[in-house]
């Protein structure tokens, strides 16, 4: 079983995440997160982590 992770958000990151009112701060992390990997190569067409290479 995954145990949730607990993260202390600096007050700028708490200010933006009012913008996403009505769901969940994890969901939108989890969003983010995404995103983000998905902007710096590390995930495929697919959403899979690319492998890495040597």
């Amino acid at each position: 079983m995954i145990r949730p992770l607990t993260v202390r958000l600096d007050p700028p990151t708490s200010r933006l995440l009012r913008l996403y009112r009505g769901q969940s701060p994890a969901t939108v992390i989890a969003r983010a997160v995404r995103l983000l990997a998905t902007a710096d190569g590390h995930l495929d067409p697919a959403g899979n982590i690319k492998p890495r290479r040597p």
